[in-house]
């Protein structure tokens, strides 16, 4: 037997080992987006970069890196906050706010899951709303004030519906994109088995529309937060934008920055509530989820 033979006969075994010790690993590695590369984050990764940006404006201002007539100092932030809280001015803004909120997001969800779910098993039904709800669509939130003022007056009302409208349209438009990718064999299962309209669209078209709807309502939650601002601008004397304003007119940018913090922290609570009802009501998708990964 000659030398390279006999190298050859010897490396084969090696091989083989290497090629059965990759290959479990190659078997558990996980299939689907975002790849799980083993990293783990911890409970508060997610603020590292808030913080450290606190921190750098802190340091800006106070080795004037920074003017402080433009950017002041989270310090200067907190104070004005605290100063809000102790004249027992900051929690009625704050109510105000989540109110108008939950009011107009609630109408605007519940419209478009009524309208969404017309439009997604009605052929007759898409092409008498459709367009029109996509040319309201691209009507930007501050074009609707002036209407809304002279159709509603200048109480509650117009801040409501301007929200409503704001929520409105992400949960339809994803709720009709949910239903018409729905599995055909599904619906004829259910139409088989003798289901009726409404047991349908309860049992088979709302469960497989499930994820799409919770994208939607996170989507219309987080325009409901946006079209607050443009609707507290119609004669607000309280809430959240009406702060906003007021930091304008009376030239403090420490009380503008502080309502957007506000806004930014009142949006991240009512997403991540949100969120945490999300994944309650789909924990089927994460079980099959990590059924598959088990299988692959």
């Amino acid at each position: 037997m000659s030398d390279q033979a006999a190298i050859t006969m010897a490396a084969a075994p090696a091989a083989a080992a290497n090629g059965t010790a990759r290959a479990p690993a190659q078997r558990l590695r996980p299939k689907g987006w975002p790849a799980d590369d083993g990293y783990r984050p911890r409970r508060f990764t997610g603020a590292i970069l808030p913080l450290a940006l606190l921190l750098l404006a802190e340091l800006g201002a106070h080795l004037d890196w920074i003017p402080a007539r433009l950017l002041p100092p989270p310090s200067e932030l907190a104070h004005t906050l605290w100063s809000l809280a102790v004249r027992g001015e900051l929690l009625p803004h704050i109510a105000a706010s989540l109110a108008r909120v939950a009011a107009g997001f609630a109408i605007g969800s519940l419209l478009a899951i009524v309208l969404g779910l017309l439009v997604g098993i009605s052929r007759r039904a898409e092409a008498w709303l459709e367009p029109s709800f996509q040319a309201l669509r691209a009507i930007p939130s501050l074009a609707w004030i002036p209407l809304l003022l002279l159709w509603l007056g200048i109480d509650e009302t117009p801040k409501i519906v301007l929200i409503a409208i704001g929520a409105f349209f992400p949960v339809y438009l994803n709720l009709v994109a949910g239903i018409r990718d729905i599995d055909h064999k599904l619906i004829e299962v259910g139409t088989s088995s003798g289901l009726g309209r409404g047991e349908l669209i309860r049992h088979i078209l709302l469960p497989a529309a499930l994820p799409y709807l919770f994208a939607g309502l996170r989507g219309g939650l987080s325009l409901a937060w946006m079209f607050l601002v443009a609707a507290e601008l119609i004669a607000a004397t309280r809430g959240v934008g009406y702060l906003l304003s007021d930091g304008r007119e009376s030239s403090r940018p420490d009380l503008v920055l502080a309502a957007i913090l506000i806004l930014a922290v009142l949006g991240k609570l009512s997403d991540g509530l949100l969120r945490a009802i999300e994944h309650k009501s789909l924990g089927w998708r994460d079980a099959r989820r990590q059924s598959s990964q088990k299988n692959s």
